[in-house]
């Protein structure tokens, strides 16, 4: 299958349903005090950033108390999108609006930070999130996102997705669906690594691709990947290639296999899509399973792990 080329306003946000994880008990406080603000309306980016996170004296609750406000109270501005509109567009007309491309989420963030007085810069970059990526990198950058520093070294430097955290859109990119996700709040490194490449690799955080070509390789790494613990993929090219009748090895890497209680397949596109659970093992902390393709045909697959998609392929059998 050739994927079909996806305009640059499409890629960026194919957001898939999201869930909040762990992260949300440690912060209840400032989660629950965020919330009770409300979305500040007449007021400008300074005051909103001194409101949000004068009641927390370090900035680490400071940097979550801003992630809670823009998260909660600006949508995705699904036109703009789609016409291809990236411009990033002052912090106080993205408040009074209540609407951003992820250009204006990653912009509006630095800003409230510095006016926290955290250390706060935007990276622009690539992102993918639908299996039809795979192979396909854009001509621009299509996404951006922060990087937070909160020490003196390297390991002081921590990911903030503020549009992924605020919600989902639609395949069409038409209807974006608030869904508050805090996995995008100090992300895991090597989860985060999978579904973004930064346009300078100073500010690639820990390993990953070499290059956007590399990334563009990889399979589509789906938001319950941070709830699993995902660190280790095989096969890593998202595109499989293989013969009728051969058989897949999968192996996933997590943190943990006890909990886990069924793995499953999602074979197919959309309108032919249905599910078939494999007997899994489970070694420590990984799970593997293979797989038998016995029909010539092109089709995405989907893995599914205690009911949550997990991971995309595009299979292609010969």
């Amino acid at each position: 299958m050739i994927h079909s080329l996806k305009k640059i306003t499409t890629i960026i946000l194919l957001f898939l349903s999201t869930n909040s994880f762990a992260q949300s008990k440690e912060f209840k406080m400032v989660d629950d005090y965020v919330k009770s603000l409300g979305s500040l309306d007449s007021m400008n980016m300074g005051t909103i950033s001194t409101i949000v996170t004068k009641n927390f004296p370090d900035k680490l609750n400071k940097a979550r108390a801003i992630f809670d406000w823009i998260a909660n109270n600006i949508n995705f501005d699904c036109k703009a999108s789609r016409n291809g509109d990236h411009s990033i567009g002052n912090s106080d007309d993205i408040i009074k609006s209540h609407k951003a491309t992820a250009f204006g989420y990653a912009a509006l963030y630095q800003d409230m930070c510095s006016a926290a007085d955290i250390r706060c810069l935007t990276v622009d970059g690539f992102a993918k999130k639908n299996v039809d990526d795979i192979n396909e990198k854009p001509d621009e950058f299509n996404h951006s996102w922060d990087v937070v520093q909160l020490g003196a070294t390297s390991t002081d430097w921590f990911y903030v997705d503020p549009t992924w955290g605020s919600g989902y859109t639609d395949k069409a990119v038409r209807v974006f669906t608030k869904a508050f996700n805090d996995a995008y709040f100090f992300s895991d490194r090597y989860i985060f690594n999978q579904q973004h490449f930064p346009d300078n690799m100073s500010w690639q955080l820990g390993g990953g691709a070499k290059n956007a070509k590399e990334f563009y390789a990889l399979p589509i790494v789906k938001d319950a990947a941070y709830e699993f613990g995902l660190n280790g993929i095989i096969p890593m090219d998202g595109h499989i290639k293989i013969k009728a009748g051969k058989t897949e090895q999968f192996i996933i890497g997590i943190n943990g296999g006890s909990g886990i209680s069924v793995v499953s397949l999602l074979v197919g596109d959309d309108k032919k899509r249905i599910s078939k659970q494999v007997n899994y093992s489970v070694n420590g902390n990984s799970i593997s399973f293979s797989y038998k393709f016995d029909n010539e045909d092109s089709y995405p697959v989907t893995i599914v792990i205690n009911g949550k998609e997990v991971l995309d392929y595009f299979v292609e059998i010969e």
